[in-house]
């Protein structure tokens, strides 16, 4: 065969595998205004489909690139990524929408979803049945929890998600303190009780108040006896019956319900038939 004829036979194969091609299937929003596109994500939103709302929100923040519906349009997806238990993909959203929008309007709200998906990380839906308590859990959410959430309560007193983030809040403190006995209760146990003094001791040093701290000073009134601190163990009784008297011994702390149901700001939330704050039309 010829260079000539070899060079034909290529573009003669070359033609036949282009037009045997599979065409790239057709996008059905790709004649769908901003509005209509919208409407859909909330109807799949509403019907549970938090998945197919989340890719049509992401369709939504770059149809309307540079316009307050795209900023909703990124809360409304780290919304659904967080009602959809994907809580990776949640705080990336948040981290983006934060990062691009640092004088939004919606800030307090970004803070409050953020602060909302570390305080039900890994919880999902069956450890959300089964009331998973916070205190054994890995801590670094719960930490991240109270970040945001305190970062909400000092930029934006008056926003409407602080009242719920200060209850968290008072819920995160007492769970990282019951985490401290816990750990405390473990070291007792195994007859570590120096350890198991230390770890309560670092409890009621950074726990002001928390309900935890009276199983702290039950772990110290023990360890103090098995190690001999006859007058450590007497005073830590003292504080024990000054601070909590005959009241009922806690084990662990109450546990808030953990449904997390606060959707991003919209028409119909506003209580007085407003529009949302991006809507200009």
């Amino acid at each position: 065969m010829t260079r000539l004829s070899t060079a034909a036979w290529l573009l003669g194969v070359a033609s036949i595998l282009g037009g045997c091609a599979v065409p790239k299937p057709k996008d059905p929003t790709a004649d769908w205004s901003p509005n209509r596109i919208y409407q859909e994500a909330k109807d799949e939103q509403d019907a549970g489909a938090f998945d197919k709302a989340a890719a049509l929100y992401e369709k939504l923040e770059g149809r309307a690139a540079g316009t307050p519906l795209a900023q909703q349009a990124q809360l409304d997806k780290a919304y659904m990524h967080y009602r959809g238990a994907s809580p990776a993909e949640a705080l990336a959203a948040i981290k983006r929408f934060k990062r691009l929008h640092p004088a939004s309007p919606a800030m307090d709200y970004a803070l409050y979803l953020e602060g909302l998906v570390n305080f039900n990380d890994d919880l999902g839906l069956f450890g959300a049945l089964a009331n998973v308590d916070l205190s054994e859990r890995d801590q670094k959410a719960a930490k991240d929890s109270y970040a945001a959430f305190n970062e909400l309560i000092e930029r934006f007193p008056d926003s409407r998600y602080s009242d719920d983030a200060a209850l968290r809040i008072a819920f995160i403190v007492n769970s990282l303190a019951q985490s401290e006995v816990n750990v405390a209760r473990y070291y007792a146990s195994r007859t570590m009780h120096l350890a198991a003094v230390n770890r309560a001791q670092y409890a009621i040093n950074n726990f002001k108040d928390a309900p935890a701290l009276e199983g702290a000073l039950q772990v110290l009134i023990s360890s103090y006896d098995a190690l001999g601190m006859t007058q450590l163990r007497d005073d830590a009784k003292r504080v024990l019956s000054a601070t909590y008297g005959n009241a009922a011994r806690a084990s662990s702390p109450e546990k808030l319900k953990t449904t997390g149901e606060a959707p991003p700001p919209a028409a119909d939330e506003s209580g007085d038939g407003a529009s949302p704050w991006w809507k200009f039309w």
